[in-house]
């Protein structure tokens, strides 16, 4: 009862995970070198996610997932169904939650890059993707990293937005947050205490391996 769960958690969490990574990178990379109305504007839409009640997000998940939306019915003209109440619409709900908590950390650390080297190596001739490639990443590869685990942890706990965009359909959407509250509201509670051992170890097992990995690196 617990392996199809989590399996299906850390597939919905990977999928999620890459989205709003690179995504992340495009945005955090927008955000720290072009400071303006619209960058302002663009961060505070990005950091609703942390702040929006998990049914509003879930609602405006509908509303731009939904039949009634072009994505909605472009979705449904190239597969022949909605996307709602399938994996795809649990991996969109997972993504943009764990977008802000990808951004931020990948924000800062590009900011904190040293701008003189930047002028520099734009003096030397250097191009937008060198100057990332050769400059940004690798003196910002523990902020990204940081969003890129932290990103994963909640993709891998989120649950208000997957419950009301994809449902809780045992093996098809029916994730491992999910099925904890499921176990709660059918009281198997044995179930449900060791469905949140298996979440909470998977979870602080990632945090733990990052924190080896950086501590290396240093």
């Amino acid at each position: 009862m617990v392996i199809g769960p989590l399996f299906l958690s850390l597939q919905v969490a990977a999928a999620a995970t890459a989205l709003a990574f690179a995504a992340g990178v495009l945005l955090a990379w927008w955000f720290a070198v072009r400071q303006s109305k619209l960058t302002e504007l663009a961060s505070l839409i990005v950091t609703l996610p942390l702040v929006l009640p998990p049914t509003v997000l879930g609602y405006y998940l509908l509303v731009f997932l939904g039949r009634n939306s072009w994505i909605g019915r472009t979705f449904e003209a190239l597969f022949g169904s909605p996307i709602v109440f399938t994996w795809y619409a649990a991996v969109a709900a997972a993504a943009v939650a764990a977008l802000p908590l990808i951004v931020r950390p990948m924000q800062q650390a590009f900011e904190s890059v040293n701008r003189n080297s930047l002028e520099a190596a734009m003096l030397d001739g250097a191009g937008r993707w060198q100057l990332f490639r050769h400059i940004m990443v690798p003196l910002s590869y523990r902020g990204m990293l940081a969003g890129l685990v932290l990103g994963f942890a909640r993709a891998m706990g989120e649950f208000g937005a997957t419950l009301m965009v994809a449902g809780n359909i045992p093996g098809r959407t029916q994730t491992l947050s999910i099925a904890v509250y499921d176990a709660v509201q059918a009281n198997r509670m044995q179930e449900a205490h060791l469905m949140v051992l298996v979440l909470s170890a998977v979870t602080i097992a990632i945090l733990f391996m990052t924190t080896v990995v950086l501590k290396k690196r240093v």
